[in-house]
């Protein structure tokens, strides 16, 4: 179906956040439905001079690494976590004034 007016576009242009919420876990936050939302809500807008081709497929999407809502962390392996070394301190002179202080 080509496209004759911009809400029609914005309504199918949801396709592709739909296919990626149907991989998340429960309780992910859904963009689709902001999209719909907020094209219901747009003022009638007049059609394109021309008819837009038709929207390419929705890619098929490869599934999550593990079930819904699992660890990600495991992902990453042979990772060394090391505290960074503190510098010294400059010495202080005795009865020299520190910067900024009278």
């Amino acid at each position: 179906m080509a496209y004759k007016n911009p809400k029609e576009l914005l309504t199918a242009a949801t396709a592709l956040p739909v296919a990626i919420e149907a991989k998340l876990p429960a309780g992910a936050p859904k963009i689709s439905t902001t999209l719909l939302d907020i094209t219901e809500k747009m003022p009638a807008l007049p059609d394109f001079p021309v008819e837009l081709p038709d929207l390419p497929a929705v890619p098929e999407l490869p599934a999550l690494p593990g079930p819904p809502g699992a660890e990600l962390r495991r992902l990453i392996t042979e990772v060394e976590v090391r505290p960074a070394p503190t510098p010294p301190a400059p010495p202080v002179v005795a009865g020299e004034r520190k910067r900024g202080t009278l």
